[in-house]
């Protein structure tokens, strides 16, 4: 069961959210800062690292948040959906599994980029890469977030010890058990996303959902033909399903417009009045 009822773990909820992690939530917001309940948190104490796995609930709903912090102080977080949260979770058994079948660190069989096992979960706009890692401070799980519609934001990620799985994962389940794994919303299949290329832009056109419902985002990214230069998105528009049809209407009007002044702009060939039947016509 959850730890709503322990003392020691409000505390250290209290000391947590006093260090400035922010509230919030990628996805789970437009990046305005919104009114947040805390349902349940637990905390881990993994090495030197300590996790809050928090069920937060704001106007889209619950979720969880993951957040790291380092021996130094440093912090990074992600969030999951609560499906999301329990293929994780499903997903830490195998992990564990399989780092238990491995045997003592050896330096000379590690790949080159140290990945030892890898996987990667797929949730409306957002890709998860779970890799099992090596390095010189030992075997770590590195959960890394991206978006899979281009916003030009950085990546989180946390990185959690290989010795820890089993307990975050015990964490978890112990908050899925209490809050399930429903998200709620649309269960059909979503439509692909499409893009559109025009001179040097290319438009993305991607279908989402969070618990607000079903949305549009169009993403403009404006290409460059320098290798050197990277290049750059610009900020994206979020149409909610609910006015797709309206959105549709009010371009199909403007297209019907302007196709009806493209044709009448041929310029008509000059007429000279009529002059009074009593007055002569001068030429030059």
């Amino acid at each position: 069961m959850s730890d709503r009822g322990s003392h020691e773990d409000g505390l250290n909820a209290q000391k947590y959210h006093g260090q400035g992690m922010e509230s919030n939530s990628n996805n789970f917001d437009s990046g305005q800062q919104q009114q947040e309940q805390e349902l349940a948190t637990k905390m881990l104490q993994i090495q030197s690292k300590r996790f809050y796995l928090d069920v937060k609930q704001n106007r889209r709903g619950r979720f969880i948040k993951v957040a790291e912090i380092g021996a130094d102080g440093r912090r990074s977080q992600v969030f999951l959906a609560l499906s999301t949260a329990a293929e994780f979770r499903d997903h830490l058994s195998s992990f564990s599994d399989y780092y238990s079948s491995l045997g003592p660190p050896n330096p000379d069989s590690v790949p080159e980029d140290g990945k030892l096992k890898s996987e990667m979960m797929l949730k409306d706009n957002r890709r998860y890469y779970l890799d099992l890692k090596e390095n010189s401070r030992g075997r770590f799980l590195r959960v890394r977030v991206s978006q899979t519609i281009p916003r030009g934001g950085q990546r989180t990620q946390v990185a959690i010890p290989a010795q820890g799985m089993i307990e975050f994962r015990d964490a978890l389940t112990d908050l899925l058990e209490d809050f399930g794994t429903d998200d709620g919303g649309f269960k059909g299949e979503l439509p692909e996303g499409r893009l559109l290329r025009v001179d040097n832009k290319i438009f993305y056109f991607d279908i989402g959902q969070n618990h607000r419902g079903i949305y549009m985002r169009v993403s403009e990214c404006l290409m460059s033909f320098d290798p050197q230069v990277k290049n750059k998105f610009r900020t994206a528009i979020t149409v909610p399903e609910k006015c797709w049809g309206n959105f549709r209407d009010i371009l199909a009007e403007y297209c019907d417009k302007m196709g009806r002044a493209a044709a009448g702009t041929t310029p008509a060939a000059p007429t000279t009045p009529n002059p009074p039947a009593h007055q002569d016509m001068v030429s030059d």
